[in-house]
């Protein structure tokens, strides 16, 4: 079992917590595509978390529009 720290994923990203929250979106957007169903298949969220810490994800942070 591969183990993320804090300061891994946050290299990449503003701050742990903003990683934390790119990652979970990245690993819903892979749950979206067909997969290889072979026994030594990874997690999604251990995939999103790797191609984070290894600086893989482009990722655009928008500001929050408030209804009028």
């Amino acid at each position: 079992m591969q183990v993320f720290t804090p300061t891994d994923v946050a290299k990449h990203a503003a701050n742990k917590y903003l990683s934390v929250l790119i990652a979970a979106k990245f690993a819903r957007v892979l749950n979206e595509f067909p997969r290889d169903r072979s026994l030594h298949e990874k997690k999604l969220t251990t995939r999103a978390l790797e191609e984070l810490s290894n600086g893989e994800i482009d990722y655009k942070v928008l500001p929050r529009r408030r209804p009028s």
